[in-house]
């Protein structure tokens, strides 16, 4: 089994090549539409979601077979047909600087998709490393229910002041003390977070 270096990659703009344009290639496309990837498909069909974010012009897509012209300026390149031997043509032709992703056979993959768990700024990804996808979708739901949708404001709640406190506070001790405050006391189920904040803030700023 293949020890990967987990890391998450800042793809927006960049130009993406998916290759197939079933099921599987539309969840590879769901990934990196909501990492703000440049995306391209190419294949002579895709399934109706496919069909429904390229007229909305949120994707490309070329309608034809695959050739290397196809793949040349993508930074990313995902083969997702049902042919294997399609896949593995792909994977030879790529280039030192492109990241190729085999969705029939992670081995030979430059890196592979972990299960996600979003929550506005949270991102939380559980990977098997390839050993078992289903466990990592049961350990993934697992997750979703502790750090469940009231973590979308709550991350926004913290980003914002986060970025107050980094502006306004000089003083070394006073910052951590804050910084600290934010996670440390219970905010993330109270309406009144940013009054409640604001008076600690208050307080803990007094000369």
């Amino acid at each position: 089994m293949k020890k990967y270096y987990p890391v998450n990659l800042d793809i927006e703009g960049k130009a993406a090549a998916v290759v197939g344009g079933g099921k599987v290639a539309e969840r590879k496309v769901k990934g990196l539409l909501e990492a703000g990837a440049d995306v391209t498909i190419i294949s002579p069909e895709i399934t109706e979601g496919l069909r429904q974010w390229e007229v909305q012009d949120a994707i490309a897509w070329r309608k034809k077979e695959v050739s290397v012209e196809d793949l040349q300026d993508a930074a990313i390149v995902v083969a997702a047909t049902n042919d294997a031997q399609v896949n593995e043509w792909i994977a030879s032709i790529i280039k030192p600087n492109q990241l190729v992703n085999l969705a029939d056979n992670p081995e030979d993959s430059d890196f592979h998709t972990p299960s996600i768990i979003r929550r506005g700024g949270l991102v939380i990804t559980v990977s098997t490393s390839g050993a078992s996808p289903m466990l990592s979708r049961k350990i993934t739901r697992d997750i979703a229910e502790l750090y469940d949708e009231r973590y979308e404001d709550y991350l926004d709640f913290l980003f914002a002041w986060r970025e107050r406190i980094i502006k306004e506070v000089k003083d070394p001790g006073k910052k951590r003390k804050l910084l600290a405050a934010l996670v440390e006391q219970d905010f993330l189920d109270r309406n009144d977070r940013d009054a409640s904040f604001r008076i600690l803030y208050e307080k803990i700023m007094e000369p």
